[in-house]
């Protein structure tokens, strides 16, 4: 008998193409941030800006730097007298001793004479070039030689006994910056994020906003599609109407209730003041409650539509002879709403509510372009944080660590709507 393919290896066939897609997409940049995490990686600092577990030397700086530092201290060496003649010259020979140091590997000697045959051509040297790695017994001998170094050439310009001492003692600065260190630290990040009281003011800023917007934009969302999904005259204009909000771009959006909410000129900012729903105009942008009031004000406005879609949506499915039974029972549209439309608009609004939490959680330009965070950190979400300090601090290794806590919050979100609300969802009813 021919044998093939079973029927469940043949339909992990067919989903193996998106399990790739979601391998690549989804995983990989998780993956590759909590890499990062792992390294202190800071983009405006050139020792740090990658991540590497050995010692390195940045090749094309040594030898610029220790051709000029060599060369300063000869004729620092000629001019000096006395004690300070003596300490050059001991300098001399710890500069010489570190050459020997690094001469006793041949792939670094090789990649010296390279590059510095490249210097003295004048060409630009390759990125490729510029770093080689050493030993950590020679790293260990090289970083306290130039500490030495560094060390006593300060304390002799600080004596006045050099003759270009601002020159000489930067060449040495320069000289021990060529020496790139480690920059691993395995989970300081996480450990240090634990008790940092920022991380939790914005995760704190982050459940209130997606509490109560969300909350809010099911209730309303909810009732704008049971309006809607109803015949009468002009539904059509009605429904485009009502998606106008969610259509427009976000940052376009937040700008508009920018202006809208301004303490001068903010016509809503003087609506509300005229009912009584503020004290005054300037308060919307500039307190803790009342910018958080404006955010999800804002967020309200902008997405409860996309709510009301998906319900409309499943209000659709519904057949109408259950209405219609019902009315012969003598059920009235409150039992009708509360035992048929709310029963069978429960994977709907699971769904819904996912997306829309999850969404919500991970809220960036909507609170940036408005707010930006302020005031004082009051409306600062975790993404907000992250971006700040991953780009505002080009501090890579510590946003990457944000970054992996967000998909951690919201992977527990995912797990706890399909625990608790969407095992129908998942295992059709059985």
């Amino acid at each position: 008998m021919k044998k093939g393919l079973s029927e469940r290896n043949i339909g992990y066939l067919l989903i193996l193409p998106a399990l790739l897609l979601i391998l690549v997409i989804a995983i990989y940049p998780v993956a590759r941030s909590f890499y990062l995490s792992l390294y202190d990686i800071r983009l405006n600092d050139p020792t740090k800006s990658e991540p590497h577990r050995q010692y390195a030397i940045d090749v094309d700086r040594y030898a610029d730097n220790l051709l000029l530092l060599g060369s300063a201290l000869d004729r620092e060496i000629e001019q000096a007298e006395g004690d300070a003649q003596e300490r050059l010259t001991q300098l001399r020979g710890e500069l010489e001793e570190v050459q020997g140091v690094l001469a006793e590997d041949p792939a670094f000697v090789e990649r010296f004479e390279t590059v510095d045959n490249l210097l003295l051509e004048g060409e630009d040297v390759p990125a490729e070039l510029k770093r080689i790695t050493i030993q950590n017994e020679q790293a260990d001998v090289v970083v306290d030689k130039f500490r030495k170094i560094n060390t006593i050439l300060v304390d002799l310009n600080r004596q006045q006994a050099l003759a270009d001492g601002k020159r000489v003692v930067g060449l040495s600065n320069g000289l021990k910056e060529t020496v790139i260190e480690p920059n691993f630290i395995g989970l300081q990040y996480y450990k240090d994020y634990i008790q940092d009281g920022r991380l939790w003011s914005s995760l704190n800023n982050t459940m209130v906003f997606t509490v109560i917007s969300v909350t809010l934009e099911l209730l309303l969302g909810l009732w704008i599609a049971m309006v809607i999904n109803r015949q009468f005259v002009g539904r059509g204009v009605v429904r485009a109407a009502v998606l106008i909000p969610w259509a427009l771009p976000t940052a376009v959006a937040a700008m508009m209730w920018k202006f809208l909410f301004d303490g001068q000129n903010g016509v809503m900012a003087k609506i509300f003041e005229s009912i009584g729903l503020i004290p005054d105009m300037g308060v919307l942008l500039t307190t803790k409650f009342w910018s958080m009031f404006a955010v999800i004000f804002a967020d309200v406005w902008k997405t409860t539509p996309f709510m009301a879609l998906l319900i409309l949506a499943g209000l659709q499915t519904i057949p109408r002879n259950l209405y219609e039974a019902a009315e012969v029972d003598g059920a009235s549209k409150i039992q009708q709403f509360f035992r048929i439309t709310l029963p069978m608009l429960r994977t709907t609004i699971l769904v819904a509510l996912l997306f829309r939490t999850l969404d919500a959680f991970r809220v960036f330009d909507l609170i940036y372009v408005l707010t930006g965070g302020g005031p004082a950190n009051a409306t600062e979400t975790i993404s907000v944080y992250a971006y700040k300090t991953m780009f505002a601090q080009m501090n890579f290794g510590a946003g990457s660590a944000l970054a992996v806590i967000v998909f951690i919050c919201v992977a527990i979100i995912s797990m706890i709507f399909v625990r608790l609300l969407g095992r129908d969802l998942i295992s059709d009813g059985r």
